[in-house]
């Protein structure tokens, strides 16, 4: 086997608007049965399937969109790889390349070694045969023998907790089963390369703890890793490498931490205030961006001094500011604060009103615009990078989030020593201590 894994070179991947894409037998089946019935297959086969779910380009025509634009890389054996981007950037149609579920338009994916992969729920396996069955169907696709099979079945039925189902037809499984039995197939029939994709986030916290371990264990081995993931701590823990892709294009290669800060990063507000235009374009999904009870003005951060500013030293207090105006009479109004870091992880928080507080009569507001702030205590952060989300909440109304709208900065102001350095914590509080001797202790 070569010591690079995996080699793709200038990949690009077009979708035509309006034409099916026959490059699977499903899709060939389902165009061959509208036709046959009199329907035009372009009418009756969603879009979706033409354009893909990750369109991400249009060409001048506007009859193609490029789901991947000339993709380039190379994997070293043994190597984890994290593949990162928002959706529809591009990631599950790279991955169903190097898999051949799907053709590239162009370019060529040379992978050396035995191919495991986990993507959509369901890929690879048989609805009317049983669990049992599915695996050894599988290890046949990879090329193992009955007898290496049979070594591991134990192993893997255990891994994926389905000994009482296992002999159960899967078109029967739900989806967090299919998973589960998924999972334990692909990392357990030693392939020399695994592919994953976010199909783990449909298992539950305990399961996808438990793959992480396993894909850590795997990769341990020499076995080479392509993982495609939302969840930033499990790209971070487990990858040392990765690649950003955008649009469908590969944005950006590098080391864990500094490419998924880049990711992170790019749509933050970077000054130390943020205006109603840039809240209201944070506020995206489920939440509503036209209250018909209140709307965001401001959100900002100040020094004692009232100065703007988003780098502070660890003995200043810092402000935060929020100003918002109420359209309606408002019965019940909370603010949250909460301090995260890159990953989104919660380091604190805070409110307005205390616990006991919190019924239908408090902050009970008449229209018009007001201005809320709190101080976060200094001696409180470490040197670090923080990030400020907030949540406007009327109570059984509206509850308005803005999530990780500001950056700021801390440099801590303590002592001079080379253990400053090491200290990997967040929150670093100065707390009065006493000393005093132990009475008998210290007598001659």
């Amino acid at each position: 086997m070569s010591d690079r894994a995996i080699i793709v070179n200038e990949i690009s991947k077009a979708y035509r608007l309006g034409v099916i894409n026959r490059n699977t037998l499903h899709d060939e089946v389902r165009y061959w049965w509208h036709k046959m019935r009199g329907r035009d297959p372009r009418h009756y086969m969603s879009k979706v399937d033409a354009v893909g779910k990750e369109k991400s380009q249009t060409d001048e025509s506007g009859s193609r969109f490029w789901a991947l634009r000339d993709i380039s890389f190379e994997v070293p054996e043994g190597e984890v790889i994290g593949i990162i981007g928002k959706n529809g950037a591009g990631k599950s149609t790279l991955l169903k390349i190097l898999t051949h579920v799907t053709e590239p338009t162009s370019g060529q994916a040379i992978l050396n070694g035995r191919v495991a992969s986990l993507l959509e729920v369901g890929t690879g396996f048989h609805p009317e045969l049983t669990g049992r069955e599915n695996i050894y169907l599988n290890g046949s696709i990879l090329g193992m023998k009955k007898t290496e099979i049979s070594r591991k079945f134990d192993e893997i039925v255990e891994f994926a907790e389905m000994g009482q189902f296992i002999d159960t037809p899967v078109k029967r499984y739900s989806s967090g089963m299919y998973v589960r039995l998924a999972f334990a197939v692909a990392a357990h029939l030693e392939p020399e390369i695994l592919l994953v994709d976010e199909v783990l986030a449909v298992g539950d916290a305990e399961f996808q703890k438990k793959c992480l371990g396993k894909m850590k264990e795997v990769s341990g081995q020499g076995r080479t890793i392509l993982f495609v993931s939302h969840n930033m701590t499990a790209i971070s823990n487990l990858c040392q490498r990765v690649l950003l892709i955008d649009r469908g294009r590969l944005e950006a290669d590098g080391m864990a931490d500094k490419i998924i800060a880049q990711y992170l990063n790019r749509n933050l507000t970077k000054g130390a205030v943020a205006s109603v235009g840039e809240i209201e374009e944070k506020m995206e999904g489920v939440i509503k961006r036209n209250s018909p009870y209140v709307r965001y003005l401001e959100i900002s951060l100040k020094d004692d001094n009232g100065q703007y500013r988003n780098s502070f030293n660890s003995t200043e207090d810092i402000t935060v500011s929020i100003d918002f105006e109420c359209l309606k009479a408002v019965k019940g109004l909370n603010i949250f604060v909460l301090v995260v870091n890159e990953n989104s992880d919660l380091i604190m928080s805070t409110y307005n009103v205390d616990d006991k507080y919190i019924t239908d009569n408090y902050n009970n507001l008449k229209p018009g615009a007001y201005t809320c702030s709190c101080k976060l205590p200094k001696n409180t952060f470490n040197s670090k990078t923080y990030y400020l989300t907030v949540h406007l909440v009327v109570l059984k109304t509206e509850h308005l989030f803005v999530e990780k709208i500001l950056e700021f900065n801390v440099e801590f102001n303590g002592y001079n020593s080379d253990f400053r350095g090491s200290d990997s914590s967040y929150i670093r509080p100065k707390i009065n201590w006493m000393m005093k001797p132990i009475s008998g202790k210290n007598d001659g």
